[in-house]
């Protein structure tokens, strides 16, 4: 009888009688955690980055959100492309999370980053949003270059990247030669993911120890899938290079999941088992999480509400970068120059001119 009773009230919508108890489920989570990490290899050095590290609470889930946020902002920019919404050269740098994010964590928002043409990633972590970023991506107004630079042309404060050309960095040996010879306070950094276009580096290189490659210049070779291996040799480098000891160099040994560019499939030259093996047992995404969630830094059903939360704010920006318009024709000459007066730009033929205001 009271089983009946109680299935009546429920489907007539009668109100429950209030428990007497409430359980209330809480924890407390550790504010920091110290963790052993990758010892870097050594050129012309003799102590390098510490081999252990201290990693905040904060710091974590602040990581783990910037990674998390490039990795689907990548994974959403592939999406686009292939409904042919964005078009022309697209590189993408999932499974190179650590590199930017971990970089970022190792200088200071006033230090300047030159990249090359792999620079979403870099250009999220210098203080743009996924929405300029991926409106830029689109080519429409919002973008951060105003639709008119795309995925090689991104630029932000401090930020000058990247670059569309392969080697258009400098020519590299000679910009070694002069920052040694003035001391320049600059860390050349080699994101070594294994491949060149669809080259391998063994078949590529007689030798493979980039970070050696400055000669005259220090290096190290660094765990580019762990965040703090990169956040912890980059203030050594960082500080290397502020206490007046002129450049260094690091290799920063990753991977990318995708291949060079949307137009390469990346599994020509190598086997989707390869991949498949990086990314079940080196993903830096996973190796933060695990470090986190085993020292009590986080919870699983935390980190997965920040996946939630990310994922809303990728679909937000990706809806307004189809639907925000793309620049007018008569702004195709604009900001050229940042300070100049108005000029004429000379468009296809010499009777087409076009305005150019900075």
């Amino acid at each position: 009888m009271r089983k009946m009773l109680a299935a009546v009230s429920r489907v007539l919508g009668v109100a429950q009688k209030p428990a007497s108890r409430v359980l209330v489920a809480s924890r407390n989570f550790a504010n920091d955690a110290t963790f052993e990490i990758k010892k870097c290899d050594l050129h012309r050095l003799e102590e390098g980055p510490p081999v252990t590290t201290v990693l905040t609470r904060e710091d974590g889930l602040k990581y783990y959100r910037m990674m998390q946020t490039v990795r689907r902002m990548e994974l959403k920019a592939d999406q686009l492309y292939k409904q042919k919404i964005i078009r022309g050269f697209c590189h993408l740098c999932d499974g190179q999370e650590a590199c930017c994010v971990g970089l970022e964590a190792g200088i200071n928002p006033t230090d300047h980053l030159i990249t090359a043409y792999r620079a979403h990633g870099f250009t999220f972590t210098r203080g743009l949003s996924v929405r300029e970023i991926l409106t830029e991506l689109t080519g429409r107004r919002g973008g951060c270059a105003k639709g008119k630079g795309g995925s090689m042309h991104m630029y932000a404060k401090n930020f000058y990247g990247g670059n569309g050309i392969v080697g258009a960095q400098g020519q590299i040996f000679e910009a070694y030669n002069m920052a040694a010879l003035w001391k320049l306070p600059c860390v050349f950094i080699c994101e070594n993911n294994r491949y060149g276009m669809g080259t391998s580096v063994e078949r590529a290189a007689a030798s493979t120890d980039y970070y050696k490659r400055g000669d005259f210049i220090p290096g190290l070779r660094v765990d580019g899938m762990d965040i703090l291996c990169v956040r912890e040799a980059t203030r050594f480098a960082a500080a290397y290079c502020r206490s007046g000891k002129g450049p260094i160099l690091m290799e920063l040994q990753t991977y990318r999941y995708h291949g060079h560019s949307m137009s390469d499939p990346g599994v020509s030259y190598r086997t989707r088992e390869e991949i498949q093996e990086v990314r079940s047992k080196s993903d830096p995404i996973m190796l933060l999480k695990d470090r986190m969630v085993n020292s009590n830094l986080a919870s699983v059903e935390e980190l997965k509400e920040i996946d939630v939360e990310v994922r809303k704010e990728i679909e937000d920006a990706a809806q307004f970068a189809t639907a925000d318009p793309e620049p007018p024709l008569e702004e195709l000459g604009y900001h050229i120059y940042s300070s100049d007066p108005p000029f004429e730009v000379r468009g296809a033929n010499q009777w087409i001119k076009f305005k150019s205001v900075s």
